[in-house]
């Protein structure tokens, strides 16, 4: 199957950060739909989850969780998340930037889910962008000169941002396709 033959869902997590005594946490997701090789900015989806108020964060992990805490305190537990999201990455094919992020956290929400076929944009990434100097997602779209298309897309985030990030990595998958011998990329 082509990438560009298909719909497929791109996501993002953000998430707690490592802590001692406590598992890694998402406290937001982001997903964006791929038609047929084109972003698709009319069918996203995102949310905040809830994590305990009382939870500590890694203060390092990226995003701006710090300002809303209280928000993710009061956000919809994962279950009632899951409804919402279940169509999405249920049956199709899924995009991430280092999918096996994506895959733990799923796993986490639904183990009696089975999914994917899995693309993988940052396996991707280093094998058309072998010498960049870093395969870090927002680095690639300011190196690729993508951050326009991305804002374009998705005006209101930044990077760190679930939604922001799952367009980003769209858009990098996206703009990969143009590229000569990468328009007929099959999903494994």
């Amino acid at each position: 199957m082509f990438i560009r033959e298909t719909t497929l869902t791109v996501l993002d997590f953000e998430t707690t950060g490592s802590v001692p005594g406590f598992d890694t946490e998402p406290w937001q997701i982001g997903l964006v739909a791929l038609e047929n090789g084109r972003v698709e900015p009319t069918q996203t989806f995102e949310s905040l989850i809830r994590v305990d108020a009382n939870r500590p964060f890694n203060a390092y992990a990226p995003g701006d969780h710090h300002k809303r805490r209280d928000e993710i305190a009061a956000a919809p537990e994962v279950s009632k998340v899951w409804k919402k999201l279940e169509g999405w990455v249920t049956g199709r094919p899924l995009v991430a930037h280092n999918a096996c992020v994506e895959k733990k956290f799923l796993r986490k929400m639904a183990p009696m889910h089975h999914f994917g076929p899995w693309v993988d944009t940052l396996k991707l990434s280093r094998q058309a962008w072998p010498d960049a100097p870093t395969h870090k997602l927002e680095d690639l779209i300011v190196g690729l000169c993508l951050t326009d298309r991305v804002r374009e897309d998705c005006p209101a985030g930044g990077p760190h941002d679930a939604l922001y990030d799952a367009v980003a990595c769209a858009v990098l998958l996206e703009h990969l396709l143009t590229l000569p011998g990468w328009g007929n990329l099959e999903i494994e």
